[in-house]
């Protein structure tokens, strides 16, 4: 009976000692200051005003470009050049850029954004020119180009519909 006693007492002990380290380590996270998220910071990119129809236009144009670019890469991958070309050429090059203002209000949107949209196109037939090489440390490169170009859009400008 003492043996169990003195087991019980150690076992408490031990419990106790856990739950008062626990407590202390958590002690001191509790009195830091919370860091600032950066993804929530206050949006100030340019409003595009677009009708409906337009803003859903716009964006399942901008959704077929990042397919687009999913499947570039996956044919990149498979080594399937002619069809990662191709895909560039028809869906981010210039072509791409005519048919998406047929469809939208090419006037409601900025000149700035403009430029931005043909510095992407730009660098997407660049990447087109490229591709035949079949040489990744020449591909790779144009394609972060054209992933530049994007980000550097959407980091300027929102479609908001009227």
């Amino acid at each position: 009976m003492r043996g169990e006693t003195r087991l019980v007492r150690l076992l408490l002990g031990g419990l106790l000692c856990a739950t008062v380290a626990a407590g202390c380590a958590n002690s001191g996270q509790a009195h830091k200051t919370p860091r600032p998220n950066p993804y929530l910071t206050q949006d100030t990119r340019h409003s595009i005003p677009l009708s409906s129809s337009a803003g859903k236009e716009h964006r399942a144009v901008m959704l077929q470009h990042l397919e687009t670019i999913q499947v570039i890469v996956s044919a990149l991958v498979e080594e399937d050049y002619e069809l990662a070309q191709g895909l560039t050429e028809l869906h981010l090059g210039f072509f791409q850029h005519r048919q998406a203002m047929a469809h939208q209000e090419p006037e409601k949107f900025p000149s700035a954004y403009h430029d931005l949209a043909m510095a992407h196109h730009e660098a997407a037939e660049e990447l087109a020119r490229i591709i035949p090489t079949k040489d990744l440390k020449q591909i790779l490169p144009s394609l972060n180009n054209v992933l530049k170009a994007c980000v550097a859009c959407h980091l300027e400008y929102k479609v908001r519909d009227n």
